[in-house]
């Protein structure tokens, strides 16, 4: 046999594993053949459909086959749906066979709509048979007395069939939860109180209805743990009565401008009265010598001014003796 012959029948040898690996690709038979066994009712030529609608047989046959062993009745068309509306097939139909195990009522359509809408419709149903315990982060409150109080609680809770789609999630529940526990505290009296009977907390909040339109049922919280923090109030007084302090030494220092500020203008005022008396005096000699001048002034009318002068300038001395020692001193 020669090199062309050779080169042929390989040639030939693969095109004949490759068709054979299109017709099993798009025709697979051990895919029908294990759903006929498994008593699903589903045609070769739909395998071959499913193919070309670019949806995975294994994925809708395996789901069907699951549910059939189940009990469950599965169709077709809808799984197919499911899958083109991005939904995942095998977790609803999970979740399906579980709720039927555990004699919880779900439907495929309610299963499929909370797929639809991003839930975990598996996890929700492990939820539903199993409630689940949420751990609250550290909830700080200041009870009536100003003493700060750090709570922790456990929220058991089991997942709502009927409001997984529109409920809200968990988040929602921390949060009312947390609202829940600092109303309560602040409600308290005395955090001692509430250290004596924590419990008081998990009934006020348990009475609220803080599961109203989520996805959860609440079964219980329970206090994990309390811590004393600081003493708010007083922190509070401590820092009131520093800006007391503050205002009141603000409103001094603005007194004692206000009084340098009046004792400047009264010096002022003084020095202008004083530099208009020297400015009168300056104007004296000169009105004397024009009353000579002008004979309404005497030598005698003179003398006597000069005496009465004389007269209150030692009438003023004997009055200020200590004054008049001190300049007797001085002279």
């Amino acid at each position: 046999m020669d090199n062309n012959s050779i080169v042929l029948l390989a040639v030939a040898v693969a095109g004949g594993l490759f068709l054979i690996w299109m017709i099993l690709y798009f025709i697979p038979i051990g895919l029908w053949f294990q759903a006929l066994v498994s008593d699903v009712k589903i045609s070769l030529l739909q395998l071959v459909l499913m193919r070309w609608r670019k949806v995975p047989p294994s994925v809708i046959v395996g789901a069907m086959i699951e549910g059939k062993k189940a009990g469950l009745e599965l169709y077709r068309d809808l799984l197919e749906a499911h899958y083109l509306a991005g939904g995942h097939v095998p977790q609803v139909v999970h979740a399906l066979v579980s709720a039927s195990k555990a004699n919880i009522d779900l439907t495929f359509q309610i299963a499929t709509a909370v797929d639809l809408a991003g839930r975990d419709v598996f996890e929700a149903v492990q939820m539903s048979v199993n409630p689940k315990v949420i751990n609250t982060p550290p909830v700080t409150a200041v009870a009536k007395d100003g003493i700060q109080l750090i709570a922790k609680a456990r929220v058991t809770v089991r997942a709502n069939i009927k409001r997984l789609v529109g409920g809200a999630g968990e988040e929602t529940i921390l949060a009312r939860v947390g609202e829940g526990i600092v109303s309560s505290i602040g409600s308290s009296d005395s955090h001692k109180a509430v250290m004596e009977n924590p419990d008081f907390i998990s009934k006020v909040v348990l009475e609220k209805g803080l599961d109203s339109g989520t996805a959860f049922e609440i079964l219980s919280i329970d206090i994990a743990d309390i811590d004393v923090g600081k003493n708010i109030g007083a922190g509070l007084q401590i820092d009131q009565a520093d800006a007391d302090l503050k205002i009141a030494q603000a409103k001094a220092e603005e007194r004692r401008a206000m009084a340098v500020a009046k004792e400047q203008e009264m010096k002022a005022l003084a020095q202008e009265m004083k530099a208009k008396v020297i400015e009168a005096e300056a104007h004296v000699p000169l009105a004397m010598a024009e009353a000579f001048r002008s004979g309404n002034l005497g030598v005698m009318d003179y003398y006597r001014m000069k005496n009465i002068e004389a007269d209150t300038q030692m009438r003023e001395a004997i009055s200020k003796p200590e004054s008049k020692k001190k300049t007797d001193k001085l002279k």
